[in-house]
């Protein structure tokens, strides 16, 4: 039977490549999305992989979320961890909101999803569990301190989580994309992309399916012996 894997954020950008990926390689996929229910309906369309809609900075959301996936789908065993928001500014213009809104997304998202599906992967001894950082959690940025520490916070949650399901056949890794030709990235001034892709060592923008190629290496069944690490798909940008 196909395994079942629930990606949040997975209806564009990298997720929507994740997504569409694991659909390739055998898995029954769940596209999680927040807001955008056009994109999500034309999304679905094209690639014939249901949507579900929930907030994933929702504890009670993503419990309901993972139950009815359940119910449609099978047993959750797979979950990528990619729904992010950003909301930049410096520390002297940075509202408290906006520092709660992408913890509670970015990082507090990580810990309600895997608390939703934990029990079920203990109790049938077989996980995978891929949480998207950030270069610029490794590295830091002007402008992010909120984005940065959640997603350096990540690295760290991906880590310690790795050590409880180490013996319960449950991997929990991370993948740190660096700058990727999403949407997102298209919105920063060329100006400014250009003087990103000019520290680039591969001297281009990375695209979403080698972010997807990694996260299909980590959660095959193969793959049990890789846990508590962190990819880094940067093209030599920052190696930590």
């Amino acid at each position: 039977m196909a395994r079942v894997a629930v990606v949040t954020g997975g209806t564009r950008g990298i997720g929507e490549a994740i997504s569409v990926a694991l659909k390739q390689a055998g898995y029954v996929v769940a596209a999680n999305y927040a807001g955008n229910d056009d994109r999500a309906r034309a999304f679905s369309e094209v690639t014939g992989i249901p949507a579900y809609k929930w907030d994933v900075a929702d504890y009670d959301a993503c419990v309901a979320g993972i139950k009815r996936v359940e119910a449609e789908l099978g047993p959750v065993e797979v979950i990528v961890n990619n729904a992010g928001i950003t909301r930049d500014a410096t520390m002297k213009k940075m509202a408290r909101a906006a520092w709660d809104e992408v913890l509670d997304t970015n990082l507090g998202g990580c810990y309600n999803m895997c608390k939703a599906a934990w029990d079920g992967m203990l109790a049938r001894g077989f996980g995978r569990i891929v949480n998207i950082g950030s270069i610029n959690g490794q590295a830091g940025q002007y402008g992010q301190v909120n984005y940065a520490a959640a997603k350096s916070g990540i690295h760290g949650f991906t880590k310690a989580l790795s050590q409880e399901g180490a013996a319960k056949g449950i991997t929990v890794n991370a993948i740190a994309p660096g700058y990727i030709d999403t949407d997102m990235v298209a919105a920063v001034p060329p100006e400014v992309l250009a003087k990103i892709v000019a520290k680039i060592p591969v001297g281009r923008l990375g695209k979403a399916e080698e972010i997807a190629r990694g996260v299909l290496f980590l959660v095959a069944d193969q793959g049990g012996f890789i846990t508590g690490s962190t990819l880094s798909i940067n093209g030599g940008q920052h190696m930590y």
